[in-house]
């Protein structure tokens, strides 16, 4: 192996850019020519590479988003757009390709792998629902995002004696509702992966009162509700006066934490690692703590989990 290429692809997370310079620099460790590739898949289509040296990652592991771009792709999902993409990966002297993304942009790899081309995957969505691995790449940094905004809204929730239902991205996943909650003390977290039961979510908000509580937080993950109609809910119960936070794409900005940038670099690393092991069809995963390699069908065959030990801790917390 002498050529690989990086390419980022679905949602934007922070950390990205930390694995797409970790892929450099530690190719160009081992002696192997980088190219980028611009836009995703689409890019892979167009052929839309560019060389990167170590000078071309310089300054970009504290930034936000991806210096590769994003873009959806139609034409990929198609038999000839993938033989399109293989032919600009041959045509450009490419041995080997790393996909930095989420389930998506997984199963795009895996078609270049079953078309005879070594692919290895780097999990990155704030979403944290790649089954497999522990953590993915920018959840820390969103986590971190909702707490600060959850901790400037409890200001205005306390001055005005006030509950509040904030709304948090996760697609299908609670993973971010349900650790932003637990940092911060909500009354009640709402999220896809465990049932919810309004009484005891009315009965937490009245005890909290009663004790002489000046705010609640209500934490609900997009993919069960959505903030109004908890909030229209929580009125018709209680009479309580509410208000609507839905923090949306902020969650997905801004520079990655140090676990991110870390997190980012050991993967990048590993991923460039297994290429040059002979390893394709994999997805790079950290699992207690080690990072580690494990093959595409594997994680596909897992269902994404949170941990569920965390949500019944909130409750007893929540008292």
């Amino acid at each position: 192996m002498k050529r690989i290429a990086v390419l980022t692809s679905g949602g934007d997370a922070p950390g990205m850019n930390a694995a797409i310079r970790a892929v450099v620099r530690k190719g160009v460790h081992h002696g192997l020519e980088v190219l980028g590739v611009y836009r995703g898949y689409s890019g892979l289509i167009q052929g839309d590479f560019v060389p990167f040296q170590l000078g071309s990652v310089g300054d970009i592991i504290h930034r936000g988003g991806t210096i590769l771009y994003s873009a959806r792709c139609e034409a990929f999902k198609t038999e000839e757009g993938q033989q399109k993409a293989v032919e600009q990966l041959k045509k450009h002297g490419v041995d080997g390709l790393v996909v930095i993304g989420g389930d998506g942009s997984f199963r795009g790899a895996q078609k270049l792998t079953a078309h005879g081309f070594p692919t290895v995957g780097v999990p990155a969505t704030i979403d944290n629902d790649i089954p497999g691995t522990d953590f993915t790449i920018g959840f820390d940094t969103a986590i971190n995002t909702v707490i600060d905004a959850i901790d400037k809204i409890r200001d205005t929730a306390t001055s005005h004696e006030r509950t509040y239902i904030i709304e948090v991205m996760g697609r299908d996943a609670g993973d971010i509702a349900l650790w932003a909650g637990l940092a911060d003390g909500a009354e009640s977290i709402i999220i896809p992966e465990a049932p919810f039961d309004w009484d005891e979510i009315v009965e937490r908000l009245n005890r909290s009162n009663r004790r002489g509580k000046k705010h609640s937080f209500i934490i609900v993950a997009e993919g069960v509700s959505d903030g109004a109609t908890v909030a229209e809910e929580i009125k018709r119960r209680t009479g309580l006066e509410t208000r609507v936070t839905v923090l949306g794409h902020i969650q997905r900005g801004g520079s990655p934490t140090a676990m991110d940038r870390v997190l980012a670099s050991r993967m990048g690393a590993k991923a460039v690692e297994l290429l040059l092991e002979g390893k394709k069809d994999q997805m790079v995963a950290i699992q207690k703590g080690d990072i580690v390699g494990i093959p595409f069908d594997e994680a596909f065959r897992m269902k994404h989990q949170p941990d569920l030990s965390l949500y019944d801790l909130a409750g007893i917390l929540a008292i």
